[in-house]
């Protein structure tokens, strides 16, 4: 008895000291709740409340009505919520309880859409990681909401772009905030897309017709050694200024849209080195710093000039900060409707920006800070795949989000990631995860990173996703050559420092998450992404493709033979149907695959000696057993280290 009232006693003394969980502490969503608008809804009001009623009714198992009268408990949206949105940004939105009931507000042209989508995946659970995956909820009776939910977002980039394939998706672009129009096209009454007018790169000698001026007036042409080349106009002569904007301004009488939140035109320089150096352009940019992009600025400030005297007021017209106009001028600004987009093509993608250690990232750290110090409008044109050997593994998992944090606190305020865009036609490393990592920074580049990540993995690799998450992570702590660099266009030597015993860590870890596929397309994802692993073992010369295994041969043709079951048509950049053409697959690297067509010089050498050496392997490896006995002898690993040497030295 005593035992009993002792126990007694306590928890009524622990209930009057903790607080207590009430039903008045957390709203209960459940499907007796309503969808509330105004009687006159927009567009934009519409289309964010059927995304609601449509996904909640998914969820809760049952259908919620729309209506235009309070009535219950209901969820507010739009004009008619009490929400209030008065002072945030274009395109932000508030979703905030108020007397029991949530009222989501938004302002711009889709500040109200994404924060319909907001609320579904913060406080619903959904998400959208993959498009080949598919929009993913819990199904529940009811949803919690707490009954202080004060949500408030701005967005941190104006634009927002990736390449890869899911985000071509509209429903993944609205859940994951990317609204470039590139490679989208968002419906106008969930938000439309930031739309490049004309091109989106590399515009200069459409715009300037230097191809038709050609032989008519070569003085319209860049002047290099002496002669005139199309491959650059020459941005001092003011006629071709004047041909330039009649046809910047010709675009934007044909594709303008007054309601669009911003529109840009693309005035960019040709892809080339070959930037006029006639005495106009070398005397003008001798006097502003003497950069390129002294004259590249002032050839785009005037036609900038010329579009807001139109009327264009939701236009920005945009050029590069790219290779030799990488630096900022002196003495010259951009105008405020002009857009600079700085390119980090030279950069290492092991170290973050703004890593002092790194010399490359320093130096476009300082070119970063010059223009943010002079642009109101400065975008970047980042890079996140390795284009020179896409199918090996680019470990740049570890600097993405920083990288992003590094632009919007240097007053970047628009982003295009370009990563494989040809991922049509080259499959086979870890696209998907990179656009969902992407995503998720430029929406908020302070996210919970590696909570993202996780629930990406197990969604789209399944049970034995932690193997793959261990993966990832040997990869981003070992990336780079010996100095720790990674470059866009590293062979797979460069790209991974590890030790045999990384390497066997590594091989289990995906075997590991094949064994543990739940089913037939989660383990045709693991496998697709294990491809980069196993082409950079191959370029190694490790594990099943180690000098020692009598077998390598083999297990190269079987290498390419899943890369092109894959759907692959190129392991890089410009090389379509390249690698097809070897004919030498089973003795050459695969970095070097595409330089083996039966055409190139050495492919015949190397496809006569690949033939005589193949069976001769089994006497050579001791009929496998130099291949056991590897795995734990040194001396066989430090002969197989200096064998692939000599092979290479040989080669080359």
């Amino acid at each position: 008895m005593k035992k009993s009232l002792c126990v007694l006693m306590c928890v009524c003394l622990a209930l009057m000291i903790c607080p207590v969980v009430s039903a008045s502490d957390a709203i209960v969503l459940d499907g007796t709740w309503k969808i509330l608008v105004s009687n006159a809804p927009t567009s934009y009001e519409r289309f964010a409340a059927e995304k609601l009623r449509s996904c909640l009714s998914e969820i809760l198992g049952s259908e919620l009505e729309t209506v235009s009268a309070a009535a219950g408990q209901y969820i507010a949206v739009g004009s008619a919520s009490e929400a209030d949105v008065s002072d945030v940004a274009d395109n932000g939105y508030v979703i905030k309880a108020i007397d029991g009931n949530i009222h989501i507000g938004g302002t711009g042209v889709r500040g109200l859409q994404i924060g319909a989508y907001r609320f579904l995946e913060e406080f619903c659970g959904r998400k959208v990681y993959s498009a080949d995956i598919g929009p993913t909820a819990p199904k529940a009776s009811a949803i919690t909401v707490p009954a202080d939910a004060n949500v408030r977002y701005e967005p941190f980039f104006e634009y927002t772009d990736t390449d890869w394939r899911s985000p071509h998706n509209v429903e993944y672009s609205m859940a994951n905030g990317l609204y470039g129009g590139a490679y989208r096209s968002i419906p106008a009454e969930m938000g439309g897309t930031v739309n490049y007018l004309g091109g989106f790169c590399h515009t200069m000698g459409a715009l300037c017709e230097t191809e038709k001026y050609a032989e008519t007036h070569p003085e319209y042409l860049a002047l290099r050694d002496g002669k005139r080349t199309t491959a650059q106009p020459c941005l001092m002569n003011p006629d071709v200024l004047a041909i330039a904007t009649k046809n910047v301004l010709d675009i934007l009488a044909k594709r303008y849209d007054p309601n669009a939140s911003l529109q840009i035109v693309s005035v960019t320089q040709n892809d080339n080195y070959n930037y006029c150096t006639c005495d106009a352009c070398r005397a003008f940019e001798a006097a502003h710093g003497g950069v390129q992009s002294a004259t590249m600025l002032n050839f785009v400030n005037q036609i900038a000039d010329a579009v807001k005297e139109a009327g264009y007021t939701n236009v920005g017209i945009d050029t590069f900060a790219y290779q030799y106009t990488r630096k900022a001028p002196k003495g010259i600004v951009p105008r405020d409707n002009v857009i600079v987009r700085l390119c980090t093509i030279e950069c290492c993608f092991s170290h973050a920006l703004d890593d002092p250690s790194c010399k490359r990232n320093v130096e476009l750290m300082q070119d970063l800070r010059d223009w943010s110090a002079i642009c109101n409008r400065l975008h970047v044109w980042d890079y996140v795949t390795n284009y020179a050997h896409t199918c090996t593994v680019f470990p740049d998992f570890g600097v993405i989000q920083r990288n992003i944090q590094v632009f919007y606190e240097n007053n970047v305020c628009g982003v295009y990631e370009e990563g494989n865009y040809y991922i049509a036609q080259c499959d086979t490393e870890f696209g998907e995860l990179r656009a969902y990592m992407i995503a998720k920074c430029l929406q908020d580049p302070y996210c919970d990173l590696d909570r993202e990540i996780n629930g990406f993995l197990e969604a789209f690799y399944g049970p034995g996703w932690r193997a793959v998450r261990i993966a990832i992570d040997m990869y981003t702590e070992n990336a780079g050559d010996k100095n720790g660099h990674v470059m866009i266009y590293f062979g797979s030597k460069q790209s991974l420092t590890l030790t045999n015993r990384q390497i066997e860590t590594i091989d289990a870890c995906w075997e590991i998450a094949k064994k543990a596929a739940a089913d037939e397309r989660q383990l045709a994802r693991v496998e697709r992404s294990e491809i980069s692993w196993r082409y950079w073992k191959a370029n190694m010369r490790k594990s099943e493709f180690s000098l020692w295994n009598p077998n390598r041969f083999e297990e190269k043709q079987r290498l390419f033979d899943d890369i092109r079951a894959s759907g692959a048509m190129t392991i890089s950049e410009g090389g379509y149907e390249d690698y097809l053409d070897c004919i030498c697959i089973k003795y050459a690297l695969p970095d070097e695959w595409n330089d083996y067509e039966a055409n190139e010089r050495g492919a015949q050498t190397r496809l006569f000696f690949g033939k005589i050496l193949e069976p001769m392997m089994p006497v050579l490896t001791g009929f496998g057993v130099f291949y056991k006995l590897s795995r734990t002898s040194q001396a066989l690993r430090i002969l197989e280290v200096l064998a692939s040497a000599c092979i290479d030295m040989i080669l080359e």
